[in-house]
């Protein structure tokens, strides 16, 4: 066995090219590998006099544990083999709690005190260097280093016991409803799955034209589970009793140090501005009209386009090794720069499949750095959608919100590619989250203008351009649902800081839901349901659900001082890599926006471009391409 044992290591890839991943079992050697790194790095740390060298150390940390979370955090939601997501979630807890303990691990904080108390050593290092280290301080801060013993080991265990509420609130957010089918008439149940004599309902149906069949989606997804509802509570709990532990006022409070934004007031403030701003209008478009013009290789041959005029970048069709990719239909990229060469790997997992998750995200498989052997570790990420298959007669065919959303993760993935930073740490998209949504958000505008859009929609049997009256109409109706996509994100991020702020909360949260939405929103809250136990941005974005709507103003801002005259602007598009795109989280984000717009951007302002999206002069999207 020993000799079979070799030859598979030898000759097997395993997930993603880790050799040990080529079975599930593989990440319980996975882990112990970075665990046995992690020991000696720590000994290592707590003697190396201050200097650049410590932050290199604790950078090395970084990544030892991160090349296993990260890989593990997209298998144990993705993958379609059990055994493979069961090991997967089986290594984020254990990583997780090593990285909770050595977060109030004394002997390592000292040497990184050391360090940070020493004027000459930090005059002396980088700005990145000095921002990295500063970075790795406030992750001890927050998890409660200051503490006695017996306090920072109860800090440990209410961040595991959050990691497995976050866990079980994720899986109940998605869970489907049951109902008895004879209660829906029989003219709809043909939308929904019929098992035996229930009927499933997976999902809200927002996208189906009978009204009868949203309502019943709307009233029976989001009717309140008991089991989801105290998992939620005992979630905003625990995150409460840790930040107060820790010496926060509530959670938001800790959650947005480190921000743009800084304090739960500003996020208050940039909200209460909306208060008046409720109209409401439905324009539909037909989106089967638009599928035949966006299919999926047209829409890469798009982005592909776009990035290479804009920043000298081509994506390339890479092999793959056998082992390597978790389902087949997953295609490999790599991306390519014209003079730097190859700059990373972008795996796209865009096709629907049983138990894959409805939801498009950007996963960091891999971070990028400089290793110490003077090579730098390339970037690996995965773009996960929900597109339909190809059929026999067409190809994979996107309706205009599933292209609108290829380009949206893309911005991630770019981001990813070319956040090239020195430290794992800072790289890519690892940045303040309300910074994080900016290069994402930013390629929303490009995939809304006509002179970027007539470059690759084309009928796929006719090779037709998509006629310019579509694309008015279509920019068009966006901008009414803008009005309606606002009030909504402005409701969800009041909704997310009042659960998030002082506790105990004064009413229930299906109470909280309610008045928020009375008040935020145009439509009246509908009784007997719980949207906020669907809310699974409540993990990810814990009191941080305001980032999109602050991301949004500035990608605003960006579009229309810097591309709305030539989206193809190769002079901008170097300028957008080297002021945002390059430093990852290396860099304060107000800086970073200071660079690009050259000025500094007030409250008032993030405002006016988040409104002036919506009564801009429809003329200026439709802008000839001539």
């Amino acid at each position: 066995s020993n000799f079979l044992d070799s030859y598979r290591k030898n000759n097997l890839f395993g997930l993603f090219g880790v050799p040990e991943l080529s079975s599930p079992e593989g990440f319980q050697e996975a882990q112990e590998k970075a665990l046995q790194e992690t020991e000696q790095l720590v000994q290592k740390a707590c003697i190396t006099p201050p200097g650049p060298q410590t932050v290199m150390i604790f950078d090395q940390l970084s990544d030892a544990l991160c090349r296993v979370a990260d890989l593990a955090d997209f298998v144990k939601i993705a993958h379609p083999d059990f055994a493979f997501r069961e090991a997967a979630e089986e290594a984020c807890r254990n990583i997780g709690t090593v990285v909770e303990k050595l977060n109030t691990n004394i002997e390592l904080c000292q040497s990184l005190k050391q360090l940070l108390a020493n004027k000459e050593v930090m005059d002396s290092l980088d700005p990145e260097t000095r921002q990295v280290a500063e970075l790795f301080m406030f992750d001890f801060e927050i998890s409660g280093i200051h503490l006695d013993e017996e306090k920072r080991k109860r800090a440990v265990d209410l961040n595991v016991k959050i990691l497995d509420l976050c866990n079980q609130f994720l899986i109940g957010a998605h869970l489907p409803n049951k109902i008895d089918k004879h209660i829906l008439p029989e003219h709809i149940r043909y939308n929904f799955s019929v098992e035996g004599n229930y009927i499933q309902i997976t999902g809200l149906h927002a996208d189906c034209s009978d009204d009868l069949v949203r309502e019943a989606a709307y009233k029976i997804f989001l009717y309140p589970n008991a089991e989801q509802l105290r998992c939620l509570e005992e979630l905003l709990t625990s995150r409460n009793h840790l930040a107060q532990l820790v010496g926060y006022n509530t959670f938001a409070h800790r959650a947005l140090q480190g921000t743009m934004a800084r304090t739960p007031g500003k996020v208050i403030n940039l909200n209460k501005h909306f208060d008046s701003f409720v109209y409401f209008l439905r324009y539909n478009i037909e989106p089967s009209l638009y599928c035949p013009f966006f299919s999926l290789g047209a829409c890469m041959e798009g982005l592909n386009f776009l990035f290479n005029q804009l920043l000298g970048i081509s994506l390339y069709a890479e092999q793959t090794e056998k082992g390597e990719l978790w389902c087949e239909d997953v295609r490999k990229l790599a991306v390519v720069h014209e003079n730097e060469g190859l700059l990373g790997y972008i795996y796209c997992d865009f096709f629907q499949r049983a138990d894959k998750p409805h939801q498009d995200c950007h996963f960091t498989i891999r971070g990028g750095r400089l290793r110490e052997d003077g090579e730098y570790q390339l970037p690996v990420v995965v773009l996960m959608l929900s597109l339909p298959h190809s059929t026999r007669s067409s190809p994979t065919l996107l309706t205009p919100g599933m292209m609108e959303n290829l380009f949206h993760e893309m911005g991630h993935a770019m981001h990813s590619m070319l956040g090239r930073t020195r430290y794992q740490h800072v790289t890519g998209t690892r940045c303040p989250t309300d910074f994080a949504e900016v290069p994402s958000i930013l390629m929303e505008y490009f995939a809304s203008d006509y002179r970027v859009v007539n470059q690759f929609a084309r009928h796929y049997q006719t090779g037709q351009s998509l006629p310019k009256s579509m694309v008015s109409r279509l920019c068009e109706s966006k901008k009414i649902c803008a009005a309606a996509d606002m009030q909504l994100q402005v409701f969800y991020a009041v909704l997310d800081q009042l659960y998030h702020g002082e506790h105990p909360l004064k009413r229930s949260t299906t109470d909280i839901l309610k008045e928020t939405q009375e008040k935020f929103y145009g439509l009246p809250y509908v009784p007997n349901t719980a949207w906020q136990l669907r809310f699974s941005h409540l993990v990810g974005y814990g009191a941080k659900y305001y980032s999109y709507l602050m991301s949004r103003a500035i990608a605003s801002m960006v579009w229309k001082q810097c591309f709305v005259q030539n989206p193809f602007d190769r002079a901008m598009g170097e300028r957008y890599r080297k002021e945002m795109l390059a430093h990852g989280g290396g860099k304060e984000p107000m800086l970073m926006v200071q660079g690009m717009l050259q000025k500094s951007p007030s409250v008032e302002d993030f405002v006016d471009a988040l409104v002036s999206d919506l009564d801009q002069d429809f003329e200026t999207f439709f802008m000839d391409s001539e």
